[in-house]
């Protein structure tokens, strides 16, 4: 298991403040932004790379400031100093709050810097492609924000499932798809759609090692709303619905036939929920299957840019 961070950081600032926006989960949002992006080249758009550039900035901000203020909100509703079961880094928080490497104000004030970088460069990003962009912008900041954040609290209420598909898998694409071409449109939704499932099962089964926390904190998501058992064949009905919209979406032609090979990282996907119901009462078994979880949607992102950016030499 991968040694938590401790005050030692302290002593290196650069690291310190890397370290504390969980770089190795970004990856989750810069895949559905190169996603978007790509589409609209695979319909014959130009794309351009300096925008796209500005855009996986903007949206790693972004992501990056909601992982630091879902730590900070977290510490304050006492579910990290809770959490004796966390499978770290994977779960459970940053612990830089409860460790010492940053205290609960530092981690604040950054998560708003965060996004008000994230902001200016969206703003200037709508300059340039339109002000729809800002719609855009605003709402993926206000799920960022409102996850952990009173009085919205989504995860809490039981939304933070449905919302993080909403944020990652579909306004972000949007988002990429806008600043290349100035205009909305349904295809890099319908593209990323089993993408944006894939997303949402990686926040679903990191809750099961959460759970005992997430529960004495009022944190009232899909796991402990529906128990471990319900929850697991949720995670597993998600894989097999992405499989059946990727299909789909090949056989009426909105994705071209070499976007089958994204489906092969969905069989990973297939296993990680298999091991998912196995272990469902043994949170601390699933470390396995998160990885794999987050392998197979990163994967499946990475493949399926792959077959449209292909496309759209045709």
């Amino acid at each position: 298991m991968t040694q938590e961070p401790d005050e030692r950081l302290r002593q290196q600032p650069l690291l310190r403040y890397w370290l504390a926006i969980r770089p190795g989960f970004l990856a989750a949002s810069i895949v559905p932004a190169l996603v978007g992006a790509i589409a609209a080249w695979s319909q014959q758009q130009v794309l351009n790379g300096g925008l796209l550039a500005l855009t996986l900035l903007a949206v790693i901000l972004v992501h990056a400031g909601m992982n630091v203020l879902n730590d900070y909100y977290d510490e304050q509703n006492g579910t990290d100093r809770r959490n004796t079961q966390r499978l770290f880094p994977f779960t459970g928080g940053s612990r830089f709050i409860q460790n010492g490497v940053l205290s609960a104000g530092e981690t604040l004030v950054f998560g708003a810097c965060l996004s008000a970088a994230a902001m200016l460069v969206g703003v200037g990003l709508a300059w340039h492609s339109g002000m729809e962009l800002l719609w855009i912008g605003a709402v993926g900041l206000l799920i960022g924000w409102g996850y952990s954040a009173p009085p919205l609290r989504l995860n809490s209420r039981g939304l933070g499932e449905p919302m993080i598909a909403l944020s990652f898998g579909i306004l972000t694409p949007l988002g990429a798809w806008f600043v290349q071409t100035g205009s909305l449109a349904w295809y890099p939704l319908l593209s990323s759609l089993p993408l944006s499932l894939l997303l949402m099962n990686i926040l679903l089964i990191n809750q099961f090692p959460d759970c005992e926390a997430d529960a004495a904190s009022g944190k009232h998501h899909w796991v402990v709303r529906f128990g471990v058992e319900t929850a697991a064949k949720i995670y597993l009905s998600t894989v097999l619905l992405a499989t059946l919209l990727l299909v789909s979406w090949v056989m009426l032609d909105v994705l071209p036939p070499m976007a089958l090979l994204s489906a092969l990282p969905l069989g990973i996907s297939l296993r990680a929920g298999l091991q998912l119901m196995e272990h469902a009462h043994a949170p601390h078994k699933l470390e396995p299957a998160i990885k794999m979880t987050i392998g197979s949607a990163v994967l499946h992102g990475m493949l399926l840019s792959l077959a449209l950016g292909l496309s759209g030499f045709g």
